[in-house]
């Protein structure tokens, strides 16, 4: 996989933005990537050092819609904590 397709969007949420002071950075990836893909495609991307990767997938939410029912798509998210030395990530500023 490409680095730009593991990376679908950042997620920004009051959460997400307490937690960039700590250098923790929120990022919706695809739901087929793992710990050490996301970990590549952030340093070449933003071309900064991770240090830690977490990872939690979310189930889809059952919604209707009048006699029909189905399920939302399913979100992979992963918050990446950078190094101490690393630069910050500019696209959240």
């Amino acid at each position: 996989m490409d680095a730009r397709d593991v990376i679908k969007r950042p997620v920004i949420t009051e959460r997400s933005t307490d937690i960039m002071a700590d250098k923790k950075y929120t990022f919706e990836v695809d739901t087929r990537a793992n710990k050490t893909q996301v970990k590549d495609a952030v340093e070449e991307i933003f071309g900064v050092k991770v240090e830690k990767v977490n990872i939690m997938n979310y189930k889809g939410k059952f919604k209707r819609m009048g006699k029909f029912g189905g399920y939302t798509n399913k979100r992979r998210k992963a918050i990446v904590k950078l190094t101490a030395e690393s630069n910050e990530i500019e696209i959240f500023e």
